[in-house]
């Protein structure tokens, strides 16, 4: 549960146990949009002018370590925090968003350079560098984005979790706010093991994570050629809301799932990827935020703001990506717009909110009903084949491959360990859905004394099978216990369906 709370002593730790804490039951759900900046880019991106638009807030990106001095805070490597007052007048632009209704969060890390807990090995002075930066820029929010050493280095992993706890706990017993999110790269199927096991560590060290935040982009060879931009964030976002409720069961603290969706970010790389192939489109960016906000996504930001414009003519090679424009054609902010709707929260009012555990509702105690359920409901002694549907414990799960007696919702962390996809919750008012079967004569029953050739098809106890290579006596029931050796593979659903579409068009 995310509760507000103002607080007069005390530290939350990864129980869930609240000290001396005065709280408000009436904070409502806080969906807040803020773009990246990337402050060090060139040309210069005025992101104080944010505060004349709609979506004000901002993410400025990235604090590393200084290449000098590991435990000195750097913009980018490029600029001390007192070379970028100097020279990027930097201070003061934040003093004119903050002037016009805007926020600001900062990230630490990123993809180019080291985040201070790679290099910096004394959590004292890794602690003062990270305060350094809260302080100077007034922030309530951070953002903690692990990539290649930051997310793989473990012993950077453990500094860090135990210093951000530290830093949130001396705070909070002040009565200041730190919310911290951890950004991390994802796949269609869920964060990596090393993004999983970063956000364990932070938990276990006691850190409230306010969220992790995905980077819905460059999927590379996780991309499938059926998936499009927008269904692999999609799915990206449905496996992450999955694995971080079986971490959080791990620390002891039991959340819904609507907090949980709350408790998840989304950033998409608009237009643009850096894998030619990937581009994240308006469309993608309208369908996303519609998806986010319908599931209750508590965070929606973009990389970058800088690059929230078209290419001007001069841009010879679009398919290749600029830090200025997104490589589509669009208008100015036409991608913060459509990412930004419906986002009406603010960085400043999250940072106030406080994990707790929920309690078990009454609903989801219930057994799964066969009459409210679309599918039907999960049986052990049932084989499932690739592309079937069930319910368990009030989700809807899709079958990836064959399967039977692998319960679908395994506390299983990494995707290509269950057979099961995720689709999502049962929904108030469902009803079963008719699931089409084959006629029984629609090919002839298996016999043990007829030679099949690759290609034929055959029933087997009820279940249509289809030969892999040439056979005879090899019974389909061999498919169950080894599918890889046997010559028979069960038809899928979407086999079923399309000799059922056959079979209508010829009637």
């Amino acid at each position: 549960m995310i509760i507000a709370g103002l607080f007069t002593g005390g530290f939350l730790g990864a129980t869930g146990k609240i000290g001396n804490l005065w709280v408000s039951r009436a904070a409502a759900q806080n969906q807040w949009f803020a773009p990246y900046v990337d402050v060090t880019a060139t040309p210069m991106f005025m992101f104080q002018n944010l505060g004349s638009t709609e979506h004000k807030d901002a993410v400025l990106a990235f604090i590393v370590s200084d290449p000098t001095n590991p435990c000195a805070p750097s913009w980018g490597g490029a600029y001390t925090l007192n070379q970028a007052s100097e020279t990027l007048d930097l201070d003061r632009r934040i003093a004119r968003l903050h002037q016009q209704g805007g926020s600001v969060a900062v990230s630490f890390g990123g993809v180019k350079n080291n985040e201070l807990a790679v290099g910096c090995t004394s959590t004292d002075e890794l602690l003062s560098a990270y305060q350094s930066v809260i302080d100077r820029y007034n922030l309530t929010t951070i953002d903690l984005d692990l990539e290649n050493s930051g997310l793989t280095d473990t012993a950077a992993g453990n500094r860090r979790a135990e210093v951000i706890a530290k830093l949130q706990s001396e705070r909070r017993a002040v009565g200041k706010q730190l919310a911290v999110w951890v950004t991390l790269p994802v796949s269609p199927q869920g964060l990596s093991q090393d993004g999983t096991n970063a956000v364990e560590q932070l938990l276990e060290n006691g850190v409230d994570l306010a969220g992790v935040n995905v980077m819905t982009m460059d999927y590379g060879s996780s991309l499938s050629s059926d998936q499009t931009m927008l269904t692999a964030s999609e799915n990206a976002l449905i496996q992450t809301q999955r694995q971080l409720k079986i971490l959080y069961k791990r620390v002891g603290i039991h959340l819904s799932d609507k907090t949980l969706w709350s408790k998840i970010g989304a950033t998409p790389m608009i237009g643009q990827n850096d894998f030619r192939n990937e581009v994240f489109t308006l469309n993608d960016a309208q369908a996303l935020n519609e998806f986010a906000h319908s599931r209750g996504v508590g965070r929606m930001s973009m990389w970058s703001v800088n690059r929230d414009i078209m290419c001007g003519s001069n841009y010879v090679d679009v398919g290749i990506v600029s830090d200025a424009c997104s490589g589509v054609e669009q208008t100015q902010f036409g991608f913060s717009d459509l990412l930004g709707m419906n986002f009406k929260g603010d960085i400043v009012t999250s940072a106030g909110l406080i994990t707790t555990s929920d309690q078990v509702s009454a609903s989801e105690q219930e057994p799964d009903n066969p009459e409210t359920s679309p599918y039907q409901i999960w049986s052990p002694t049932v084989m499932y084949l690739e592309g079937d549907k069930v319910v368990r414990h009030h989700n809807v799960y899709e079958a990836k491959w064959w399967t039977k007696g692998d319960v679908p919702d395994n506390p299983v962390l990494q995707s290509w360990e269950t057979p099961w996809n995720l689709i999502g919750p049962v929904m108030p008012g469902e009803k079963p859905i008719p699931q089409p079967t084959l006629p029984k004569d629609v090919y002839p029953s298996w016999l043990e004394t007829a030679k099949y050739e690759a290609g034929q098809r055959v029933i087997f106890e009820e279940v249509p099978y289809q030969a892999k290579w040439m056979s005879q006596g090899e019974s389909p029931a061999s498919a169950l216990s080894d599918s890889d050796s046997s010559a028979w593979a069960p038809l899928t659903q979407a086999q079923i369906n399309a000799v059922l579409s056959k079979l209508e068009g010829k009637e």
